[in-house]
């Protein structure tokens, strides 16, 4: 079959791109051309209709000649040849000389744009706060700083990450929003580069934050990140103090060198386990925790009033009409929920949870104790506990772990994960422990997979995100979550019963989508830490508290039955329930309202209610108190030991979470 031949227009534009392809001079060339195939017949048409019109033709292409060159800054010179050859010349090196000096001045310009959009210009700043790394509590850490710095005339917060500037600066600002007085600056490149990590000028901040990467094996980066850190502060003289987290135990030592001695470094798996666990058997804990570690709520702070001095601490507890007191700091160490006979001495501290440093203040509360209302201690129920854990993830175990550390002899925990996972049935081999783990396979996400399981049977359920897989978009295990909470709310309505559910979820903005009873639970991982992390960094005095209220064995908060402390369908101040909590050795800090529960945002929760605060207690209210872990074997504190007993220990009973200052103690100074 005989081919078409291209039509003229087909070869014509063949020829024109081929000519093009030959570089700047064909450029150049084409665009003389179009240039004057344009310019003089327009002043050719300018010259002969002009009301001056030159009489001879010579005169008027003399004119069309110098408009051309007018207008092309050729120069326009009329006479002899070598006049005009020059005048052209003259205009051609000015043009040159003129373009090449505003193509260096526009490439400069563009190059300082582009670094400057790259993040790669050097921080002049004093006193900020340097962010390194990009992980799943970034939006909470950079917004827990900008709310702490909203009373502060400048403040500025500094994010290094290995991620597009741009990018960054709209994921913060969709996440965080409007940062008021605080400057939010990004800085792009690897935080574990020397070079790169100077950029945020880390000598002259206030303190630094390394957020563990999202990935699993992001521990290593973070020991890096910190052996960075040290190497700059080799060359600039010093650094500011750093907080870090690492999710594996196996990377802690190595973090903890890296960091040195002014540095504070989270186990937040470890962490985020034992509030899992801890919440299972009393859920609403996790909102305790967040409204303490939240800048927007009371917070503890150590307060001192001579008056106090040498007074029992049970006085100290009325002895606050708007602060609730829960310890002391003897010779640096913190010590919570001290004996109520233990004297306060001259060089004390007192620990409170109050609005801010200098809020706290006395008053006489005892008067407004009714003995009458306050009920006696009821036996704690030691009966074998029934959990369900739906889902797996890595920190599975350690929660198995917490949980099982003081489950009453007998209990069990039955575990229902993926077919995929290989390491379930590992861990339920608990040995020689007092509780039983048994494994089932299946998808939690199935309806028929939970409609075989006798629900009614179980004490409390946790539900877990799974980790992400490979290839597997971050907000897939959130979704499976929300599944699976869907089906056991159905399977709640059918057997007329809520049942105590913990649910960890990855993604704050998925809490409010959650369907869950009011007496259910839900744990923000990742939230959690950032709030924990950004607390300490602003409150190193707080390091050590916290050590000591998330460490195994140590003083813990603890939700618990109103009825344990003021009688029923009664009114009944707090000072009175405070009064009641310290006859059995423990320090109430607030309550969680029953009718209440399922209402956001404060889901019933009143931390520090002021002491001459009146209600009706009734069945279903709980009281926060912080008290003594307990066994077992049925409710029986642990001994408390004293802070010289525990320094010279290492810690709790159970080690402390957090290396540095926080095993240094609390200073006087609260903002030291």
């Amino acid at each position: 079959m005989e081919q078409r031949r291209p039509g003229v227009g087909a070869r014509a534009r063949y020829w024109f791109d081929t000519t093009l392809a030959r570089g700047t001079s064909a450029l150049v060339g084409w665009l003389v051309v179009v240039c004057l195939a344009l310019v003089v017949p327009a002043s050719a048409v300018l010259v002969w209709t002009g009301p001056h019109v030159p009489a001879t033709l010579p005169g008027r292409l003399a004119e069309v000649w110098r408009l051309t060159g007018e207008t092309l800054r050729l120069g326009g010179k009329t006479g002899p040849p070598l006049r005009v050859l020059l005048s052209v010349l003259l205009a051609l090196v000015a043009l040159v000389y003129v373009s090449t000096l505003v193509g260096l001045i526009t490439t400069g310009l563009t190059e300082r744009l582009i670094a400057l959009r790259r993040g790669r210009s050097t921080l002049l700043e004093h006193g900020h706060v340097v962010v390194l790394g990009w992980s799943e509590q970034v939006f909470t850490v950079v917004g827990e700083l900008v709310a702490a710095g909203a009373n502060q005339r400048k403040s500025a917060v500094a994010v290094l990450a290995d991620r597009d500037k741009t990018a960054m600066e709209e994921a913060l600002d969709s996440k965080v929003g409007p940062t008021g007085r605080t400057r939010l600056i990004c800085r792009s490149g690897p935080s574990t580069d020397p070079a790169v990590l100077a950029l945020t000028s880390p000598g002259t901040a206030d303190s630094v934050l390394v957020l563990p990467p999202d990935d699993g094996r992001g521990d290593a980066d973070v020991v890096k990140t910190l052996l960075a850190l040290r190497a700059t502060a080799s060359g600039d003289g010093g650094t500011a103090p750093v907080v870090a987290a690492v999710r594996d135990s196996r990377y802690l030592l190595a973090a903890r060198l890296a960091a040195g001695e002014r540095g504070i470094v989270v186990e937040s798996d470890t962490v985020t386990a034992r509030l899992i666990a801890q919440a299972a058997r009393r859920p609403g804990l996790s909102l305790v925790h967040r409204e303490l570690l939240d800048f927007a709520g009371d917070e503890f702070y150590p307060t001192f009033h001579p008056s106090l001095v040498g007074r029992d601490f049970g006085d100290v507890l009325l002895s606050y009409g708007n602060a609730c007191a829960v310890g002391l700091v003897r010779d640096g160490v913190p010590w919570l929920n001290p004996p109520a006979r233990t004297l306060i001495e001259g060089d004390d501290r007192i620990i409170v949870i109050t609005a801010d440093d200098d809020t706290a203040e006395l008053a006489d509360c005892a008067p407004l104790v009714e003995e009458r209302l306050i009920a006696g201690p009821r036996p704690r129920e030691t009966r074998p506990e029934r959990l369900l854990v739906l889902g797996w993830n890595r920190r599975a175990p350690l929660i198995l772990g917490e949980w099982g550390r003081n489950a009453p002899p007998g209990s069990v925990a039955d575990v229902l994960a993926d077919e995929d996972e290989t390491t379930v049935p590992a861990v339920c081999d608990t040995g020689d422990a007092d509780w039983t783990c048994v494994h089932r396979r299946g998808d939690t996400t199935h309806p028929e997979t939970l409609y075989d399981l006798d629900i009614a049977l179980y004490d409390s359920v946790i539900v877990l995100s799974r980790d992400p897989r490979p290839g597997e978009a971050p907000e897939e295990s959130d979704n499976r979550t929300l599944v699976t909470l869907l089906v056991l709310r159905h399977l709640e309505e059918r057997i007329g019963r809520e049942l105590p559910v913990v649910t960890e979820l990855t993604d704050d903005s998925n809490r409010p989508l959650a369907p869950i009873g009011p007496g259910a639970d839900v744990i923000i991982s990742g939230k959690l830490i950032g709030l924990l992390m950004a607390q300490i960094s602003q409150n190193r005095h707080l390091a050590a508290v916290f050590d000591e209220l998330f460490s195994a064995g140590g003083t813990q908060i603890h939700l618990r039955s109103a009825a344990d402390y003021v009688l029923p369908d009664q009114e009944a101040s707090f000072a009175t329930v405070v009064a009641a909590a310290r006859n059995q050795g423990e320090c109430a800090i607030g309550y969680r309202s029953h009718a209440d529960a399922g209402r956001a945002p404060g889901y019933g929760l009143y931390v520090n209610p002021p002491k001459a605060h009146r209600r009706r207690w009734i069945a279903g209210d709980e009281v926060v108190v912080v008290a003594a872990s307990e066994d077992a074997s049925g409710g029986v504190p642990r001994s408390r030991a004293t802070p010289q007993e525990r320094h010279e220990r290492g810690g709790s009973d159970g080690g402390g979470l957090f290396a540095g200052d926080a095993q240094a103690g609390v200073d006087a100074d609260p903002h030291a």
